[in-house]
């Protein structure tokens, strides 16, 4: 059954095509969709069981699994949304024996005639067969039917790095315009000090605002940081994130809350949310003149291809980025042919050097 459930759950989108052709049909018809009662309140009888079995399934990937708190509320907001498909079809989640493969590929269909991307529909699918590789160790069904359904096919998008010259109009440009007030100065220096640690560390903006003042170690130019699956590091400072962070905490206490903790935080004194952390860098990118979409990743994507392009070694790249596998960072980073060219040229004794 392992065996089976490692094939099954593996990234090959151009399988789902074929498996799913079924289902993806009959999304096509209008009648079908939405499946009758998907959109009707839910009920309380029956339903208790599925709330419990997701609540415990959620409670056993972050005691059991390390899960983070957004891998958490995504699994559960995943795992709801079957529940009330599988309602509308006459099926209750709470009774997971009753739950077939053909259901679940009935729940791709219904989110491919939603227009769901193939990213979120593929995350919602590892999200069923988590919870029924659960359900199977636990002896509550004999199979695992999520493990049995391809995954969507993927498209393969690279984010875009900045080159040099526009990260370093992107982080030095904004200072030569004078705020208008000084808590507009305030938090130009918090977003200044935000772009500088995303680049110079290369951290993802989760890890960013998660900070707290007491994980920063400005004399020895490091970082403590809390990755995905809740794994510790430690990220070196460059000169610049210092330089901007000890300007930040200058200004941090005359924003943030007394009983705030966070590194980053807001104009109201709590700690930052993503959302305006987006607009943050978003503005930064308008400031600086850059007719380019800049995202937080894009600068975390900047830093590794940099390193990359400079001749550092995929796996350092792994560790400085916090990733788990080497493929993560392959699929994150990029390096031009030329780079390795020569790099083949000089170091392979048969590379034909003239």
């Amino acid at each position: 059954m392992k065996r089976q459930e490692r094939r099954a759950s593996g990234a090959d989108g151009e399988r789902f095509a074929a498996d799913a052709a079924g289902t993806q049909a009959a999304a096509a018809r209008p009648a079908d969709f939405p499946p009758e009662g998907l959109d009707k309140p839910a009920g309380r009888d029956g339903s208790d069981a599925a709330a419990r079995l997701i609540d415990a399934f959620l409670a056993w990937m972050v005691v059991q699994r390390g899960a983070a708190e957004a891998t958490r509320r995504a699994y559960g907001a995943d795992l709801a949304q079957l529940r009330d498909f599988l309602r509308g079809q006459g099926v209750d989640l709470g009774r997971p024996e009753t739950v077939t493969k053909r259901h679940v590929q009935a729940f791709l269909a219904w989110l491919f005639h939603q227009g769901e991307a193939k990213s979120s529909m593929a995350r919602k699918l590892a999200a069923a067969r988590s919870f029924f590789r659960l359900q199977l160790r636990n002896g509550r069904v004999g199979e695992n039917v999520a493990a049995q359904v391809r995954n969507p096919r993927q498209e393969k998008r690279q984010p875009r790095a900045l080159n040099v010259d526009e990260t370093f109009a992107l982080l030095d440009a904004p200072g030569a315009r004078q705020p208008a007030t000084a808590e507009a100065e305030r938090l130009l220096c918090r977003d200044l000090a935000l772009a500088e640690l995303l680049y110079g560390s290369g951290l993802r903006i989760s890890e960013a605002l998660g900070l707290d003042q007491d994980d920063v170690q400005l004399a020895s130019q490091v970082l403590r940081v809390m990755g995905k699956g809740s794994r510790e590091r430690l990220a070196p400072l460059s000169d610049a994130s210092c330089e901007r962070l000890q300007a930040w905490l200058c200004e941090r206490p005359l924003l943030a809350l007394p009983e705030e903790t966070a590194l980053f935080v807001g104009a109201r004194g709590a700690r930052l949310q993503r959302r305006e952390a987006a607009r943050i860098i978003a503005r930064l990118c308008r400031r600086a003149g850059l007719a380019v979409t800049v995202s937080p990743h894009s600068l975390r994507h900047s830093f590794a291809t940099h390193l990359l392009a400079a001749g550092a070694d995929l796996r350092s790249v792994q560790e400085l980025l916090g990733h788990k596998r080497l493929t993560t960072t392959q699929r994150y980073t990029q390096v031009s042919l030329e780079r390795l060219v020569e790099t083949y040229d000089a170091a392979h004794p048969r590379a034909g050097k003239k």
